[in-house]
């Protein structure tokens, strides 16, 4: 049976700010100008909190990193790039980052903060199962979302399911620009997540729109048959070991499921291609494709940004 292949949790609401979230906040941080309220989560040895900005009564996600060893700079610097980056852009589909706040010990910053826009909702990778017409939808605001940071010009170099919010009302966001980086540039080291990760950032040449490309391809074919394309980096399993590569050709989306329209799987193929010069031009070839099957599902009715009403393909 065909499903579009999303982990069956369903999305929590948005707790009001009472009593209990202020009792759960009495052991989390103390940090001048915000009140946490909970502690949403933890990230690559950061941790999110929701907080509320004492001047403004607005609620925001504030990212805490401690420096506890050597190989934590790193994760500052991720944090000050992805500040940088995130004020150099305004558009809807791309969180936004307002203050970033350091906590220095004899001139050494051993504590650092990030404000971000605090968006509603969980990643793709989380999400129940959604229909075809929603699939296209999400993606077509994900390609709209890094084209606009193209034409900034940036590359956001991490898109993956876990970076892309979706909202119960249908809203999206792009996330964690912390391994964001101009239009060709070339990385001092290896950047990126191994089931997602371009082959140019793998053997560190000029990261290009078509690096971003890639890494959406690669999402969409995971969102669309639950499996990773090949990359550079070996996957390895829960004891470490590098397992086999088993060499076979890499079927498209509908050899797996027939069901997925072919136009679809083209441009998942194309965009996963080795060589960035056989990916599509530019995001916006991959917007009116996208645009083009959105009509046909949606006949006669202008598309929105809501997800649409369709059972899965089974």
């Amino acid at each position: 049976m065909f499903l579009f292949y999303f982990c069956e949790k369903h999305l929590k609401g948005r707790a009001k700010i009472d009593d209990i979230e202020r009792t759960m906040a009495r052991d989390s941080i103390d940090i001048d100008g915000y009140t946490i309220i909970k502690k949403l989560g933890t990230g690559a040895r950061t941790t999110i909190y929701l907080a509320r900005e004492d001047s403004t009564g607005n609620r925001v996600a504030l990212k805490q990193a401690i420096l506890e060893c050597p190989e934590d700079t790193r994760i500052f610097e991720q944090m000050e790039s992805e500040y940088r980056v995130a004020r150099q852009l305004d558009h809807p589909y791309l969180r936004k980052c307002f203050e970033i706040i350091r906590i220095r010990k004899l001139l050494r910053t051993t504590e650092l903060y990030l404000t971000m826009e605090f968006f509603d909702g969980q990643s793709l990778e989380d999400q129940q199962r959604l229909s075809l017409g929603d699939v296209l939808l999400v993606f077509r605001m994900v390609a709209i979302a890094l084209n606009a940071m193209h034409e900034k010009g940036y590359v956001h170099c991490d898109i993956k399911p876990n970076n892309i919010l979706f909202s119960p009302k249908g809203a999206i966001k792009v996330i964690d620009l912390g391994q964001s980086c101009r239009l060709g540039e070339i990385k001092k080291r290896i950047q990126g997540t191994p089931d997602y990760i371009a082959p140019e950032q793998v053997r560190r040449e000029h990261l290009s729109h078509r690096t971003d490309m890639f890494n959406l391809g690669a999402t969409m074919y995971w969102a669309l048959t639950g499996k990773n394309v090949p990359t550079l980096i070996p996957q390895k399993n829960e004891y470490g070991m590098v397992l086999q590569e088993d060499n076979q050709v890499l079927k498209s989306p509908h050899e797996i499921y027939p069901k997925i329209p072919k136009p679809l799987s083209d441009i998942v193929m194309e965009c996963v291609q080795d060589k960035p010069s056989d990916r599509p031009s530019n995001m916006g070839e991959i917007i009116s494709r996208l645009d083009t099957m959105i009509r046909e599902i949606f006949g006669s009715r202008s598309p929105n940004n809501a997800p649409a009403k369709h059972t899965t393909l089974s």
